[in-house]
């Protein structure tokens, strides 16, 4: 039996694979994954669909996740110009556990702002 650490170990410092867990894990990555789960959108339609995305942010994040093969960008030959972007099959693999992270959050957002509350009103209180 090997010692030998996985080759792709997100706990090891020096290992690309945070990179990915970065990318995958950032709010507009998140939100625009989780978009696309409902099927292709154009950019625009995107923009709608994550409020608060600048037209920037969101052309940033479409590349990366583009580059990463979680998105596939597609550009039809028409006038005006269309592009559709759309989950690839290696999008739809983490799309349930995006889905789960947002369902969790949703659910759990109650208790969490209760606690900040609670930590604030604490820090207050040392304060005055």
């Amino acid at each position: 039996m090997s010692n030998a650490s996985p080759p792709w170990n997100p706990h090891s410092a020096h290992c690309a694979s945070r990179d990915l867990l970065s990318a995958v894990g950032e709010k507009w990555a998140i939100l625009i994954l989780t978009s696309l789960g409902t099927g292709a959108m154009r950019f625009g339609e995107l923009g709608q669909s994550v409020e608060g995305i600048s037209q920037k942010m969101l052309s940033q994040r479409l590349q990366r996740l583009v580059a990463d093969g979680l998105v596939e960008r597609t550009m039809y030959k028409e006038i005006p110009p269309r592009v559709d972007y759309e989950l690839t099959p290696l999008g739809r693999s983490v799309l349930p556990l995006l889905q789960l992270l947002v369902q969790w959050t949703i659910g759990n957002m109650d208790q969490v702002v209760d606690n900040r509350e609670r930590v604030s009103e604490s820090e207050d209180e040392l304060k005055g």
